[in-house]
Parts: structure tokens; C-alpha cells; sequence
């Protein structure tokens, strides 16, 4: 077993998950600023450090995507978070890439940037500590969407950053969201889910990709936050796991789904009726962001009195998805 493997294997074993605390500077000091909390980078610190001292978070976590701002912070207790993080049996992930631009000649659709100076960081990431990383990549619905350019790109982007991640020693966690926003049907989510992956292999292929050495992160097959049609919890995990079954090879180690927008209970749901669709060649896990730690932040409001009480909901979301493993 290579050490990539290695790694892979133990980030969706055991019926734990991947926490994605990996919010850029501009998207948390929102979320902060929607539950009274003033965004300083002060408090964006505190916040995470709530989030990964939650006791027996271990038990249900097996790594958590940190960003470039946390990643050189330090707790309270002058640990390095991904110090604090391994000495807790946590893995340490860091998001590299820089964020989705306008894609030029198509402003209405996205390509993630990030790829120059990666094979540097990567290298700097894994003296402090890293071990996974996390790109993503957004594909949206919509009329003429997504063009093949798009997908093009942004599975391009992926193959060439999980190459790099590879060559330095660090698992990439690959990443292509197709999004939720619109009013797309469950069967065009699936049909465009299927292709986004599709193109997606073929490129890792192309790029020698290790598969065995690699964590997928796609999104679940539902209907658009608009659309009027709200499938069956049941339908929702077949129209998933049919696009992975045509699509993503066995011998990759494991999925770790993204919720997306949907909410916590209905992530957890969905994630929990895939497990009995037969047998599967991967684990099917979770890496939640929102749905993880929603209920931590609307519970803490920067209130250190809360503290406790936010680490409970952040728990009882982790042990939830846990079990619906």
C-alpha cells in the first residue's frame, strides 16, 4: 500500500468524515457578520478553534480542510492548528486553490484558478503538516449550461492540481461541484453529474493520477433550489449512486460527498439511504461544511457563555452522519 493510499484509506474508513472548515476570509467574515459577530481575523481564529477542540470530534472526524489563514494560526494554547490536529489523531487538509473567476469568453460560468506557484505551496504545506488537500471546482445548470468549455476546463484544472498534490505528498481531495442553484430537474442534475465526471476521469487518466490515492468529492443528485419538483429521499440516493456507478472507477477509495446549500438533516438523510443500494467498490462518506458546523456557529454568536453549547451541535452533527454511515 503506497503512502497516498495509505492516507486516502484513513480520511474514509471507520465511518468517519472530512469537516470542511475551509471558508476564504471574505465568506466566513460573512457568516460571522449574520450572527452579530464582528469580522476580524481575531475571531475567525476563535471560531475554528471551537470547531476542532469539540471533544471526541476525533471519533467522527478524520480530517478537517483548513484555510490558508487558519492553517498559520495558532490556538490558544500556542499550538499550530495542524499541530493541535495530529496530536488529536485528526489528518490536516489544506484548500489550495484561489477561488472560481469568470470564465473568459463565458462570464456566466466559473474556472478555478490557483495552479501557479502550487508545486511551492504544496511543498511548504507538507513541512507544516498537511497531509490532504481540496480544490473545487463549480459547474453550474442553466440554459446553454454548462457549456463543454466549462467542463473542460475546470476537470483540466482538477487532473493538473491533484498531479501536483500527488508529486509533493499530499492526497488531493477532487472536487466537482455541480451546483445546486436553478431550476434543473433531478434527471438533468444526474445527466449532467454523470458527464462532469466522466470528463473528470479521462483526465486524471491523462494526467497518470494515482486513483488509488485520491478522495472524490462530488455533489449529491438533486433537483435546483428552484425547481418545483422535490424528489423522495430514496430517489435522490439511486439518481447518485447510478452516476457513480457509470463513472468513477473501483479503485478509488473512497467518496466523500459535499452537502451543498441542502440542510444538515437532509444531507444526512440522503447520505444515510446510499448505504443500503447494494454493494459498493467505494466508501461513501461525508465532507460537510455548512451542514457540519451551521448549527455551531448559529449556537455561538461570539459568545464564549455558548461555547460549550456550540461544540454539542457541531457533535451531534458529526455523530449523525456518522451513523448514517
Amino acid at each position: 500500500m503506497s503512502a497516498l493510499n495509505k492516507i486516502a484509506r484513513t480520511m474514509v474508513s471507520n465511518r468517519r468524515g472530512i469537516l470542511a472548515a475551509d471558508e476564504s476570509i471574505g465568506t466566513m467574515s460573512a457568516r460571522l457578520e449574520q450572527v452579530g459577530v464582528e469580522a476580524t481575523e481575531e475571531n475567525r481564529r476563535v471560531y475554528r478553534e471551537l470547531i476542532v477542540t469539540t471533544p471526541r470530534l476525533s471519533e467522527s472526524i478524520s480530517g478537517i480542510i483548513l484555510a490558508d489563514e487558519t492553517f498559520h494560526q495558532k490556538l490558544s494554547d500556542g499550538r499550530t492548528f495542524p499541530e493541535f490536529l495530529d496530536d488529536i489523531g485528526i489528518l490536516t487538509g489544506i484548500k489550495v486553490d484561489t477561488g472560481a473567476k469568470a470564465l473568459a469568453g463565458a462570464s456566466d460560468e466559473k474556472i478555478t484558478e490557483g495552479l501557479d506557484g502550487l508545486r511551492e505551496r504544496v511543498t511548504d504545506y507538507v513541512r507544516h503538516g498537511a497531509t490532504f488537500a481540496k480544490w473545487r471546482a463549480v459547474i453550474t445548470i442553466g440554459d446553454g449550461r454548462p457549456s463543454d468549455r466549462a467542463v473542460r476546463a475546470n476537470v483540466h484544472a482538477l487532473a493538473r492540481y491533484a498531479g501536483l498534490c500527488q508529486e509533493g505528498g499530499l492526497v488531493p481531495i477532487v472536487e466537482p461541484e455541480v451546483l445546486m442553484d436553478g431550476a434543473h430537474s433531478l434527471a438533468q442534475c444526474q445527466k449532467v453529474t454523470t458527464a462532469a465526471l466522466e470528463s473528470l476521469f479521462e483526465e486524471l487518466d491523462l494526467m497518470q493520477v494515482q486513483l488509488d490515492g485520491i478522495v472524490l468529492k462530488p455533489n449529491m443528485v438533486v433537483a435546483g433550489t428552484d425547481s418545483p419538483e422535490r424528489p423522495a429521499v430514496a430517489d435522490v440516493a439511486q439518481a447518485t449512486v447510478e452516476a457513480l456507478r457509470a463513472t468513477v472507477p473501483a479503485s478509488v477509495p473512497g467518496i466523500a460527498f459535499l452537502s451543498g446549500g441542502q440542510s444538515p438533516e437532509l444531507a444526512t438523510k440522503h447520505l444515510g439511504a446510499m448505504q443500503g443500494l447494494g454493494q459498493l467498490p467505494w466508501e461513501l462518506t461525508y465532507s460537510f461544511g455548512r451542514a457540519l458546523v451551521g448549527p455551531a456557529l448559529e449556537t455561538w454568536r461570539g459568545d464564549n457563555a455558548n461555547w460549550a453549547a456550540a461544540q454539542e451541535a457541531l457533535s451531534s452533527r458529526a455523530v449523525a452522519n456518522a451513523a448514517a454511515r
